[in-house]
């Protein structure tokens, strides 16, 4: 039986129904419209107010009714890009992504980009054309069993069979990705449910019975939360992306503050916390190439606060010896996240932002002078550091000039590899939703099209890709995107002429047998004038600065090829299989 959402909902809350329509209002008879018109409303319903796409024969019917509609197309090349712009969208502004994408191919191109979203629980929703319903299973031109071959990396999908069922779904899509833990949604519309005419009555149903995300913590594991808190010498809190897309940044930062604990961040968590204006409570980044003092400080713990973060491996290393003498709290508004790989001790499953509402109020502050003295002797001797040589333009010096020239300001985005990890250590970051990367899939040509989609998203920030010659090179068609609707996201390619993180294992654990990680690349500013975008070069360190500047300035896309060290390493790196303390240092200490 069809279900509502309760009329007052909780924190982050579930949206209401739409009221009913005005024909139902009237008790006048709906006038019958095609699925592609429904679904059409059904997105303007739901506040859609930009699609990344391309079309294609099994979708075509839905294009025709965008033509002249109030929602902004952006017509990319290629459908993974698409669904990277869609996900950008998404980090940058909290809202819905929305990608819209033809039958077979076109769908197929798109796994990547919900494999992608899927992993770091970002809130999308995929449309895809299929053919007709009675061609399905037929081998029909352009026919993929779409919903089969994204089960693995969506929150849910369905195949649309009935018209009348086609608004309903469209609402409930939106609603599952956005409630509970994020994640992207896939609607499959074969070509027959988007011309054939139903009479809908808007009643703003949802047919969910099983469907219940918890957002309200349990009062008494709040309370063991609170008081293992209070009586703890060395806690450590550990956040991940769930505080950013929980809205929950502020309540963090007040439990920080108010407990006097010392914050460590994953890499999707990045902005949750304030590592300039608390900088004496930040650790930065902790994991596999997080920082020194966040890894040894999370060894020597008495109690680790996760709070919305999966303990995935690049964070915590060898499992048997992770947090060896910490208590652990675990919240999460996912219940399958709690003591999946690390056996936890007070688990609170709820919204991130409810619980830390109740959790504040019931910690007290303590001085923990001992333990932050301590830290200090670790930041001190561990900071994140590199060695300039004369002439060479170093990653990390690119990467401190960006933050400095940006003031911190600027919306971040990368690919993936060695790039990424020095965005993560050396840019400063200050707000949720700034920093835009690949977590848990780790997809490469990730970062341009994401910045795309958050520029066009945040038009008011200044957005940056920081990327790999590697990664870019991946989605690099997409500058045809940017120059066509003239978005101003800005590029700036660390060249090392490298795939740089698997020649930097290749360099530590294969002899430096650099098999198929050399690369001959194009002259990048040239491939951007090419495709009508701006396009920079720099070499020498004494005109990096003059060049981030001239980039920034310059309207519209452009793209900044610096040349930097070929051969210079992430560190500190724990290797595969060892613990967060056996970290490799390069000669940092």
């Amino acid at each position: 039986m069809a279900t509502k959402p309760p009329p007052k909902a909780p924190a982050r809350a579930i949206p209401a129904p739409a009221a009913p329509s005005v024909e139902a209002a009237q008790n006048v008879t709906p006038v019958a419209k095609k699925g592609s018109q429904l679904l059409l409303e059904a997105l303007l319903e739901q506040n859609v107010e930009v699609l990344f796409g391309y079309p294609g024969g099994a979708i075509l019917p839905t294009f025709d009714v965008l033509y002249g509609a109030p929602i902004k197309f952006i017509l990319t090349r290629c459908e993974q890009g698409a669904g990277h712009m869609a996900d950008g969208y998404s980090r940058a502004t909290g809202k819905v992504g929305t990608v819209l994408v033809t039958s077979g191919p076109g769908a197929t191109n798109l796994t990547t980009a919900l494999a992608t979203a899927y992993m770091d629980s970002i809130p999308m929703v995929a449309l895809s054309g299929q053919v007709a319903t009675a061609a399905i299973g037929n081998d029909a031109f352009q026919e993929a069993d779409v919903v089969g071959v994204t089960r693995p990396v969506t929150k849910h999908n369905v195949l649309v069979k009935d018209v009348r069922d086609l608004p309903r779904v469209i609402r409930e899509a939106y609603h599952i990705a956005r409630t509970g833990r994020p994640g992207p949604v896939l609607v499959d519309l074969p070509k027959d449910v988007q011309v054939s005419s139903f009479a809908y009555n808007n009643d703003g149903e949802l047919n969910l019975p099983g469907y219940r995300p918890r957002v309200k913590g349990n009062d008494r594991q709040i309370r063991l939360a609170a008081e293992a808190i209070n009586a703890s010498e060395r806690p450590v809190l550990y956040v991940g992306g769930g505080v950013i897309s929980a809205n929950a940044s502020e309540n963090l930062r007040e439990l920080a503050r108010k407990g006097n604990i010392p914050v460590t961040t994953t890499l999707l968590g990045l902005g949750a916390f304030d590592e300039v204006g608390d900088s004496k409570l930040s650790l930065h980044m902790l994991g596999m190439h997080g920082s020194a003092y966040a890894n040894y400080a999370v060894q020597a713990s008495d109690l680790l606060i996760a709070v919305g973060a999966r303990f995935d491996d690049r964070v915590t290393g060898k499992l048997e010896t992770f947090a060896p003498h910490a208590k652990i709290i675990h919240i999460d508004v996912d219940p399958s996240s709690i003591s999946k790989n690390v056996d936890v001790d007070i688990p609170v499953v709820g919204d991130a932002k409810a619980v830390l509402e109740e959790l504040v109020p019931l910690v007290e502050h303590r001085p923990r002078v001992a333990w932050f003295e301590q830290i200090d002797k670790w930041k001190q001797r561990y900071p994140f550091q590199y060695h300039p040589v004369e002439g060479t333009i170093k990653p990390q010096q690119a990467i401190e000039a960006i933050a400095r020239i940006t003031q911190g300001e600027a919306i971040i985005t990368t690919g993936v590899g060695q790039h990424q990890m020095w965005a993560a250590q050396f840019y400063r970051w200050r707000y949720p939703r700034q920093m835009i990367t690949s977590g848990g899939l780790g997809t490469m040509g990730y970062g341009f099209p994401a910045a795309l989609g958050a520029a066009i998203g945040r038009p008011d920030k200044v957005v940056i890709d920081i990327d790999g010659d590697g990664s870019f090179l991946m989605t690099c068609n997409e500058l045809a995107t940017a120059a066509e609707y003239q978005i101003p996201a800005k590029i700036v390619i660390l060249n090392n002429h490298y795939q740089g993180m698997v020649r930097q294992w290749q360099e530590l654990f294969y002899e430096k047998r650099y098999m198929a990680t050399p690369m001959t690349n194009p002259n990048f500013a040239k491939v951007a004038e090419a495709f009508n975008c701006k396009g920079l070069e720099v070499r020498d360190p004494k005109q990096l600065d003059d060049a981030i500047r001239e980039m920034i300035a310059t309207p519209g896309p452009v793209v900044l090829d610096v040349h930097v060290d070929r051969e210079e390493n992430v560190y500190p790196m724990v290797a595969v299989g060892k613990s967060l303390h056996e970290m490799e240092m390069g000669g940092m200490a």
